[in-house]
């Protein structure tokens, strides 16, 4: 994702995903495990376009 989301945004986000992948796999919440990657817009591109250029 791209910077500047909350702490409190990245912690629903993480408790949100996890209960979703508990229910989804059926496994213990204990192992899922979530990473949050932080990519700022100038070195993220999508259709051959940096994000940063608009």
């Amino acid at each position: 994702m791209h910077p500047g989301r909350t702490l409190e945004q990245k912690r629903a986000f993480v408790r949100e995903a996890t209960q979703v992948a508990v229910e989804t796999l059926g496994c213990p919440p204990e192992s899922v495990d979530i990473l949050i990657s932080e990519v700022p817009r100038d070195a993220w591109a999508k259709g051959g376009k940096l994000l940063a250029d608009g």
